[in-house]
């Protein structure tokens, strides 16, 4: 159902009207009657004949109008009933502002189960519950009690009511910006972080879209509408519940799932999504890309009245991610023209006191610099606003014309200023006409160079948006008949892990290569109780069930051998002394097998044993490992890292949430601090890294084409100058899937 009736309500039943000043029922007639609603109120009451001069209902049945939304402000324990009485008014969406639901324990989950079952039956959306409530700024449909937001074109969507206050307080104190609408989330029972996304998206007077979150419910819908929603306006994020303890509060906070994964940074940023780790970043950020055009180069100059903060602003847009470029031969001689001889000209540009007398030289050396067809966005750090305070009353005139220049430029050349100033905190009229013309300005020299960098961050995001891979959520055009044969196997005989065998023969049917000759992966003899005839050059792995097998096949690879032990009882091979390496002759090879099925068979008595799994030794290489889990927010996620038993050690991985495409492949890799091994260092050779690359996606595919698979571990994978090879694969199954078959 369509959020618009509902965030545009022209009409509020308030269920839980009261005469009490202190009652929520009474407050919220009271906000809506000052603010001026444009819409109907319908205050409901059995109880009360007359609120605030308005007419009292008895019950909603009782209204005679149709009514778009009803706030809720009575127990947790009616709101079952109350929405069966909305869904036979005919009332699309509720605001439920009672807690006691799935954030207090066993009990308030039950009730939160029962409340959202009774709003699908009623065809009610329900926002909450747990929520401060939701505001409309357009129309002045207040339904949280806040007096005088600022209105303006940011969406603002908050797990918490105390941020929101906090963020509307500091845009009232702090800014021109405002705020279109805002939707306390809540428990996110029922209306989902990506619906109201979409709708904010569609909203013509909404240009950013500000979120505080918690805990998310769909985390993979919301990716796939983020997708859809950074390409046309900013959407901000500040994510919570990081730590354990962070996890905990924010789980008794909403009962929504608690916390956010280690992964949600990559994903969120990977959907275009601004990631705000400071909550004294998170207007502000949202307001300069609500006001201001990306950047699209990544490249800042940065103009001062002191060297101090021109070095530290340098140090701070470097550690962002934005470069400093030097300005050109031309620009530099233009400003070389009208500062003093002792001025800086590179980048960063230094006034050396040549704005002390002149501070309209601000907006003279602004122009310049914009001019440049190299600098796609400038940051000016220092004393700007305070000239008239801390030198000369007649400079202030001077700092308003070079304020209305610099908006002017702004919108002329549609590259972005944000300025830094020591003197915001007097409010000086120059600053203020940097805001009117949507320049921001800051008194934190940390916030300003955030706030320069998230616009050079989403100028990076959209400039390469062609090559982002959306989340396709329905995959089974992916799904290979042989790999469904595969897993239906291993379900029928309750197992929960694929030998090690089936694990290769399902990713060489997505093309995947166990070494570095491979083109067929696994050989036709994986499952099959017959021997195998092939060529000696083959590199394919064989399944042996004696001895003699073994030697057979041992022969044919015609080089050092690996011999594993293959039981769907023994996962851990190693600790059951079931891994022989090295295997060079054909009397080591028969008395490996011997020693082999001895060692398991004393390790798991009656294991159920399928074999001796007979591989060539892989040649030295760089060992890396790849693993992919189930997210409990995003979903099937991977992992790419050193590999081995440096995988524990000095844990140096990366994260992405599945499909990944070749690009976010090639940033996976480039993302660990161990990437340049394998770029060669030292002399040796470089790692053959389109090969790892392939894997990388083809392992992205497997997990997206069978969401029976919870858990898959290739350790190591051993990377060579040409080709890779799987040395070891493990995969795990979901045990519902065992359910769902019974």
């Amino acid at each position: 159902m369509s959020l618009e009736r509902i965030l545009n309500a022209e009409s509020v039943a308030i269920i839980g009207a009261s005469r009490i000043p202190t009652k929520r029922g009474y407050q919220a007639i009271k906000i809506l009657l000052e603010e001026n609603f444009e819409g109907k109120i319908y205050p409901v009451n059995p109880k009360e004949k007359r609120i605030l001069g308005l007419p009292c209902y008895p019950d909603v049945a009782s209204i005679p109008d149709p009514v778009d939304i009803a706030l809720v402000t009575t127990p947790a324990s009616t709101l079952p009933a109350i929405l069966d009485a909305c869904g036979k008014k005919g009332i699309p969406g509720a605001v439920a502002i009672a807690g006691g639901f799935g954030e207090t324990g066993v009990q308030g989950q039950e009730l939160e189960a029962r409340l959202v079952e009774a709003a699908r039956r009623n065809h009610v959306r329900l926002i909450g519950p747990n929520t401060s409530g939701m505001m409309n700024l357009k129309t002045n449909l207040n339904l949280v009690g806040l007096r005088s937001a600022p209105r303006g074109n940011i969406a603002l969507l908050s797990q918490s009511g105390n941020m929101a206050l906090s963020l509307i307080t500091e845009a009232k104190i702090k800014s021109l910006r405002g705020f279109s609408y805002y939707v306390g989330i809540g428990n996110e029972s029922d209306i989902k972080f990506h619906e109201y996304l979409e709708f904010f998206r569609k909203d013509p007077d909404t240009g950013a879209i500000l979120m505080y979150v918690e805990g998310m419910r769909q985390g993979r819908e919301f990716l796939q509408q983020a997708y859809k929603t950074t390409s046309q306006k900013p959407v901000i994020l500040l994510k919570s519940g990081r730590s354990v303890t962070g996890k905990r509060s924010a789980g008794s906070h909403t009962g929504a799932m608690a916390g956010i994964s280690e992964v949600a940074n990559t994903a969120f940023r990977r959907a275009g999504i601004i990631v705000v780790e400071n909550a004294d970043e998170l207007f502000p950020v949202a307001e300069t890309l609500s006001s201001l055009p990306p950047i699209k180069n990544n490249n800042i100059a940065i103009l001062a009245d002191g060297g101090g903060h021109a070095t530290i602003a340098a140090d701070l847009l470097t550690d962002l991610g934005l470069t400093i470029p030097e300005l050109s031969e031309s620009t530099q001689n233009k400003l070389k023209n009208i500062l003093p001889a002792a001025a800086s000209l590179r980048n960063p540009v230094d006034v050396a006191g040549g704005t002390d007398a002149a501070p309209t030289l601000f907006a003279d050396c602004a122009r310049i610099i914009l001019n440049d067809p190299h600098v796609g966005g400038l940051l000016l750090v220092g004393l700007f606003g305070g000239y008239g305070i801390r030198f000369a009353e007649s400079l202030a005139l001077q700092e308003e014309d070079a304020a209305h220049q610099m908006g002017k430029l702004v919108a002329n050349r549609k590259k972005p200023i944000v300025v830094h100033s020591l003197y915001s905190y007097e409010k000086p009229h120059s600053l203020h006409l940097l805001r009117y013309y949507n320049i921001p300005v800051f008194d934190s020299i940390d916030v300003a160079c955030k706030c320069i960098g998230a616009l050079g961050e989403y100028g990076r995001y959209l400039s390469a948006y062609h090559a982002k891979t959306n989340f396709v959520l329905n995959s089974a055009e992916r799904r290979k008949p042989a790999g469904e044969q595969i897993i239906a196997s291993v379900i029928r005989e309750d197992r929960s892990t694929l030998l090690e065998t089936e694990g290769k023969q399902l990713l060489a049917l997505h093309g995947a290569m166990m070494s570095q000759n491979d083109r067929d992966g696994i050989s036709s003899a994986k499952m099959k109780k017959t021997l195998i005839e092939t060529n000696a050059h083959s590199s394919k792995d064989f399944l042996a069930e004696t001895a003699d097998d073994a030697v057979r096949f041992a022969k044919i690879i015609g080089k050092p051998v690996a011999m594993k032990i293959v039981s769907p009882d023994i996962i851990h091979k190693s600790e059951a002394k079931g891994v022989r390496l090295r295997i060079k002759t054909e009397e080591d090879a028969r008395g490996a097998f011997d020693s082999i099925m001895k060692n398991a068979q004393k390790y798991r008595p009656g294991a159920d044993i399928r074999g001796i799994l007979v591989s060539p030794m892989a040649e030295p290489g760089l060992e890396v490992i790849i693993g992919t889990k189930i997210d409990e927010q995003f979903g099937p996620v991977i992992m790419y890292g050193l590999g081995g038993i440096m995988v524990e050690i000095l844990q140096d991985v990366s994260f992405r949430v599945v499909p990944i495409s070749r690009r976010s492949a090639k940033k996976m890799i480039e993302d660990t601090k161990s990437y340049p091994i394998l770029e060669g260092v030292r002399g040796q050779a470089p790692r053959d890294r389109k090969a790892l690359e392939d894997l990388l996606l083809i392992c992205s595919e497997v997990m997206e084409a069978y969401p029976e698979i919870l858990e898959m571990d290739l350790n190591p994978v051993i990377v060579h100058e040409q080709g890779l090879s799987i040395v070891d694969v493990r995969i795990l199954l979901n045990p519902k899937c065992h359910a769902s078959t019974t």
